[in-house]
């Protein structure tokens, strides 16, 4: 059954470590099923400048103290008490036209994407508040200048406006990367649908996980808010193209160089691969993507599919195949079982999208379903914001240029027909960019063509075909470690993409100096800074090695018979290694070689410290590099220095990283790497 009706609440706003009402009743919020008021919205009143300035004060220094693993187990601990009380998400969710599935997209979906970020912020970040930013640059023969470019927290403020169709999701998949990276948020939310955010907010702050301050919420408008922004902040909008060249047109975002991300109207396409004739199980997957992308979320997806570009040949199967399937959608209230496409948002949303429906008819004919007449399972038509999905036909795609530039977000697709594959990549850059395309195909020739095609004026593309069908998430859903954005009138930003979205809220700063003071800023040892020898590095826990904790080894001379006896152990009798006259041969060599991973064996065997103790575990090696040759009766030694330690939140151990360098008698470098173990934090262990 849909909600049951009730008084609508009246939404307050969460700013400056309280629950806030707007001055005035507010606009009352409705119900997109039946029409009834759910709720009050109103922001009136509001100090945004007070709100700023408590999230840059109070809350962002309490983020920049806790180093990204903190923050992670931060994200990973109200994930699980968010996704612990979804059900109450879930019964909310059905008041903004989400059938159960679609609900399942915005609030696991967004749950999901903060949980991921959580665990990639403890795999791929280090348990420390800066990063680093690619290799150290030397600046000085004698290793007494270099830089290293920085990553490090802005210090103000990420204010993140949202749109109605996602009102968890757009949320969640914003904030996460932004207090991973340590800066505070605004979140203000589509009003239409606020009132599912303003649940999960209340949810949220009675964890009392969060920093005070790190997550406030405006219902209602803006106001001043942005003529205080400065180059410490950044903004993020997702909505309409017009929307969004205004605010990125605003004075003081101009003057101060804020960090703009904007993700706009995106006319997505799907191509049909010419080898995708109707009876294949790609044109299969093409029909059951399309439809789905049509009807998910009553088709207000910022990633639908728009324009259904297929081989002239094929649009009549197409368009059969789709009308049978949208035929059979059950429109209806979303909280019933049977109802497989709930309402649009809102009336004034229907109105829209029928108003575009005729701006398409001008280039266009429908071919499936009447935006008029509309048909429900359940439910009331007159006051639910129902419509059915319908399918256009352009005879002559590349004059009709309103199904290039308008988009009726809804439940409407239009199919265009090619004559060859280069039509059909000209056709798809006609939406003059956008989030995502697909083109379903099982022809490697095809694959390739498209995407090098499109790539460019998209932000993300899929391939769909018969391998990955089980498998694949689908044209439409953006995933936590990919990009999520696209180029020109997709609005030109980027949204999560895994680590590269935690970037986005951090400075990078390129820092010259002495190598010791480098390594002090960093966290890091690199060359040419202190380091100190004496009981041997492997015998220390982490409550006792430090950074430059360094080993200089014995040393060993290769001779024939240890290279001989490797190549015949291993199996690799390559011939650099076992035939005299052909490495000479070779421009590389003036003999016969050792193998590099011999002189990363015996490397080993020099500096491994046998006995039980505090390196619980080798998991493997960085950035080997094999750079001069090594020949029989050269002497090897090696440099290994304690480079990085990362201790694990909530575990006995954490992650050392070690400098390792291979001399032979000359001096010369003959292998460079990192060594990666697990070092106890205590030894013995404590049990």
């Amino acid at each position: 059954m849909n909600a049951v009706t009730r008084n609508p609440r009246r939404l307050e706003s969460y700013v400056c470590g309280a629950w806030t009402p707007g001055a005035r009743e507010g606009q009352a919020l409705l119900d997109a099923a039946t029409g009834e008021p759910v709720a009050l919205i109103d922001s009136t009143g509001l100090d945004f400048a007070a709100v700023l300035a408590h999230g840059r004060e109070v809350a962002g220094p309490a983020l920049r103290r806790m180093s990204f693993h903190e923050r992670a187990a931060m994200l990973k601990a109200l994930g699980q008490a968010l996704m612990a009380q979804k059900e109450e998400f879930y019964a909310e969710s059905l008041h903004t036209g989400a059938t159960r599935a679609d609900g399942w997209v915005d609030i696991e979906g967004g749950i999901g994407t903060m949980l991921t970020y959580a665990s990639k912020g403890r795999r791929e970040l280090p348990n420390t508040r800066v990063l680093t930013d690619g290799d150290v640059e030397l600046l000085s023969r004698d290793n007494t200048f270099s830089a290293q470019h920085i990553l490090s927290p802005l210090q103000g403020v990420a204010v993140h406006i949202n749109a109605f169709n996602f009102p968890i999701w757009g949320m969640l998949e914003k904030i996460a990367p932004t207090l991973l990276a340590g800066v505070p948020c605004v979140v203000k939310p589509a009003s239409q649908t606020a009132y599912l955010t303003e649940l999960m907010v209340r949810r949220i702050v009675e964890t009392g996980i969060l920093p005070e301050g790190a997550l406030q919420l405006i219902c209602g408008s803006v106001g001043d808010l942005l003529d205080h922004v400065t180059g410490q902040d950044a903004v993020t909008f997702t909505g309409s193209a017009w929307t969004g060249r205004k605010l990125k047109a605003h004075p003081a975002i101009i003057a101060n160089s804020v960090r703009f991300t904007m993700e706009a109207d995106s006319l997505n396409a799907s191509i049909l691969g010419p080898d995708a004739v109707a009876g294949t199980p790609e044109f299969e997957l093409f029909v059951k993507e399309v439809a789905r992308e049509m009807t998910v979320k009553a088709g207000q997806k910022c990633t639908a599919i728009r324009r259904v570009i297929a081989p002239r040949a094929q649009v009549q199967a197409l368009v059969a195949a789709l009308g049978e399937r949208l035929g059979k959608t059950a429109l209806g209230l979303p909280g019933e079982e049977a109802t497989r496409m709930g309402p649009l948002a809102s009336l004034d949303q229907r109105q829209e999208v029928r108003e575009r429906i005729r701006e398409l008819q001008a280039v266009a004919e429908i071919v499936a379903g009447d935006p008029e007449e509309v048909r429900v399972a359940s439910g009331d038509a007159g006051k639910g914001a129902f419509l059915n999905p319908v399918l256009m036909y352009a005879e002559k795609p590349f004059s009709a240029a309103a199904v290039h530039e308008v988009e009726a977000f809804g439940p409407v697709s239009t199919v265009l027909p090619y004559d060859d594959l280069d039509e059909a990549i000209r056709l798809t850059r006609l939406g003059k960019g956008s989030l995502v395309s697909s083109v379903f195909t099982d022809d490697p020739r095809v694959a390739e063509e498209v995407v090098l095609g499109v790539a460019p004026f998209h932000g993300r593309v899929l391939i769909g075909n018969r391998a990955s069908a089980k498998s694949s998430t689908g044209h439409g859903s953006p995933l936590a470690p990919l990009v999520h954005g696209g180029p020109g009138r997709a609005g030109g930003g980027e949204e999560m993409g895994g680590i590269r979205g935690v970037k986005h809220y951090m400075q990078r700063t390129a820092v010259q100096g002495a190598p010791r003071l480098l390594s002090a800023v960093t966290g890091r040892w690199i060359e040419g800074a202190d380091a100190q020898q004496g009981v041997h590095p492997f015998r220390k826990s982490l409550a006792e090695l430090r950074i430059g904790d360094q080993l200089v080894t014995a040393t060993r001379t290769i001779t024939r018979e240890d290279v001989e006896h490797f190549a015949h152990f291993t199996g690799d009798t390559f011939y650099a290694h076992m035939d005299e006259a052909a490495a000479k041969a070779n421009p590389f060599f003036d003999d016969r070689v050792a193998h590099g991973y011999l002189i990363a064996s015996f490397a080993a065997g020099l500096f491994v410290e046998p006995n039980p103790g505090p390196v619980l575990a080798n998991y493997g090696v960085d950035n080997l590099r094999f750079l001069t040759p090594v020949y029989f009766g050269d002497t090897l030694q090696v440099r290994l220095t304690c480079k990085e330690i990362n201790p694990r939140q909530n575990a006995d151990h954490g992650e050392v990283r070690w400098d390792c360098r291979v001399t032979n008698q000359k001096g010369e470098v003959v292998a460079q790497y990192d060594v990666l173990t697990m070092v106890a934090k205590e030894w013995p262990l404590v049990s």
